[in-house]
């Protein structure tokens, strides 16, 4: 399996793509963590979508059809390790292409983020973007080192044919922190409680401007290494075939058919601990059709996925799984009016779990995990979303659903008793994922308001309530999680103010007390207490921007500015408040 992905990999290195589209958009990007590139197309698809229906300019006499998308209304923002938010303000109406800025603050804080692109003949496009932003960390707080350094390397290249745009991308990522959220122990001195995580992206992505048969396709390849030697290679191709807008007699009703065909490919391996390793091969279809008339629409398919995993550890023999499951989807929506629209489906499907997006969800994992995938039997849904006079845009839902091998983290404990030569993964300060089958209830709803032409209001809330059927709660999720946000522009679009506003409810987690006993060799006891709680948080942000020239500009931010220093995960705390100043420059 090691070597089918090794020639995916290779066959597709040269010809993944994915644009850096939010790249024209002029921003000031702090402690947010990157998105897998071809998610950020499926971000930016409001926008693809004008470019698939536009031919390039020999075509331009042909009748333009315009379709106007719904997008929801949610947020970017998510809570950050140690950092603090991303709540940079940009101007849409002026964005460049162009830019470099420099910023500096307290604990440490240092920020070098720009871009470069140029246009090239025969519509070309090629461009390079660099990100990267340090902090000291907790001096005050921790005996031991707690600082962060994260960077981002890329380059892409934008081509737009007589047929469709072809974007391609690569990526250089690093991650360098400590694992220094020791709760249960006091050690003394200087400890190496360094990780680091590089990771190498090459991704691409082909549009073409008409859904006749070929819609798009989309490749995406990874190549992950970490200080401990864990190793992951990662291919996933999927090809979306549709037929759109096939009239059924004079009934005014559209017929839209779409097929994807799909393959994922995953190897990982670890060098420590039990020595973990995983091989996942899945190959998906998702056949569906879809009756529209109006805003109003019925759509029915299924999705099919077939399995092949192995599993295996240093103590273990593999073990080897092959399995096909088969997926309900289906959805309607009855458009009573613009701003009144009902709808209500069930769906499902099986995720990979990968140590990538596990270190994306929970940086302070072990660096030897047992991988399986988790299969959402099914999930019904319904819900209520809108827009009024536009001015109100509006989406609220709750589901239900069954699931097999819900993932979560739970905290580990030492790994040995003794107090001699401890690693930097074994003060109990990491965490491992674990599995369970369970129901899941959610409620979620999200809001945009735009009282003025340049004042915008936003809001998100999510309930998630997990029946597990062995933990007595899930742990490290949180019931409740929600966020506020204001975007405002003054004097001629030459200021700009933003605020955000984070909000999590308490969560559960397992933790451990330790107690040294005997001397000089001490040997360690430890005691699970499996209800543990991590307090809930409120995280308030304030940016602003001002442009003094159409070149320069001037920027400060304000994160975290209740200086309260909560918890992401035991023992872990963010900074407190922060204030960064800074410059922009634009050419």
């Amino acid at each position: 399996m090691n070597k089918k992905i090794q020639i995916l990999s290779i066959l597709f290195l040269g010809i993944s793509s994915v644009a850096f589209s939010q790249i024209k958009e002029e921003k000031l990007v702090l402690n947010k963590k990157r998105e897998p590139e071809v998610k950020k197309i499926e971000k930016k698809k409001t926008s693809v979508e004008t470019i698939k229906n536009y031919p390039p300019e020999e075509k331009s006499q042909t009748p333009v059809k315009y379709t106007i998308t719904d997008v929801p209304a949610v947020s970017d923002f998510k809570t950050s390790t140690i950092q603090g938010e991303d709540v940079a303000p940009k101007f849409d109406g002026t964005a460049q292409n162009n830019y470099f800025q420099f910023g500096m603050g307290n604990y440490g804080k240092v920020l070098v983020d720009g871009n470069v692109s140029k246009t090239l003949e025969n519509k070309f496009e090629v461009g390079a973007d660099v990100h990267v932003l340090s902090t000291n960390g907790l001096k005050k707080d921790y005996d031991w080192k707690s600082g962060q350094t994260s960077a981002n390397i890329g380059a892409f290249l934008n081509s737009y044919g007589e047929k469709g745009k072809f974007n391609i991308n690569a990526e250089y990522g690093l991650d360098s922190y400590n694992y220094y959220g020791i709760y249960a122990m006091q050690p003394t001195g200087e400890l190496d409680l360094k990780q680091k995580v590089n990771q190498f992206k090459v991704n691409g992505y082909y549009d073409f401007y008409s859904n006749e048969i070929l819609n798009d396709v989309r490749v995406k390849s990874s190549f992950l290494k970490d200080h401990f030697d864990a190793q992951e290679n990662q291919v996933s191709i999927l090809a979306n075939f549709s037929k759109h807008a096939v009239e059924l007699g004079k009934s005014g009703i559209n017929l839209n058919a779409d097929l994807g065909v799909g393959l994922d490919a995953v190897k990982t391996d670890f060098a420590i601990r039990d020595k973990n390793s995983s091989n996942f091969f899945n190959t998906s279809l998702t056949p569906k059709v879809t009756f529209r008339k109006g805003d109003s629409y019925l759509t029915l398919g299924s999705s099919f996925s077939f399995l092949n995993a192995k599993n295996s550890a240093e103590l273990v023999s593999q073990q080897k799984n092959n399995k096909t499951y088969w997926f309900p989807q289906a959805e309607f929506q009855f458009a009573a009016a613009k701003e009144f629209k009902f709808y209500g489906g069930v769906d499902g499907g099986l995720k990979l779990n990968t140590y990538g997006d596990m270190l994306q969800t929970n940086p302070f994992i072990l660096s030897d995990q047992f991988l399986k995938p988790t299969e959402t039997k099914y999930h019904f849904y319904v819900g209520l979303r809108g827009d009024i006079d536009e001015t109100l845009k509006y989406d609220f839902s709750a589901g239900y659903g069954k699931m097999r091998d819900i993932m979560f983290f739970k905290a580990n404990g030492l790994f040995d008793n003794t107090s001699v030569n401890r690693s930097a993964y074994n003060f109990a300060n990491t965490f491992s994922a674990v599995y369970d089958d369970g129901n899941v209830s959610d409620i979620k709803g999200s809001v945009q308001y735009f009282p003025l032409a340049n004042l915008i209001l936003d809001g998100e809330l999510r309930f998630t309530k997990y029946d597990l059927k062995n933990y007595d709660n899930i742990y490290n999720v949180p019931l409740f999680n929600a966020s506020i946000g204001a975007k405002y522009t003054m004097l001629d679009k030459k200021l700009l103010l933003g605020f955000k506003g984070i909000f999590a409810s308490d969560r559960t987690t397992n933790s451990y007390a330790i107690e040294g006993v005997g001397a000089p060799n001490v040997i360690f006891q430890s005691t699970e207490n499996t209800n543990d709680k991590v307090g809930g948080y409120a995280d308030l942000n304030l940016s602003a921007e001002y442009k003094i020239h159409k070149n320069f500009s001037i920027f400060a931010l304000g994160n975290n500015l209740l200086s309260s220093k909560y918890q992401t995960y035991k023992g872990y705390k963010v900074l407190g408040a922060q204030i960064l100043g800074g410059v922009k420059i634009t050419f």
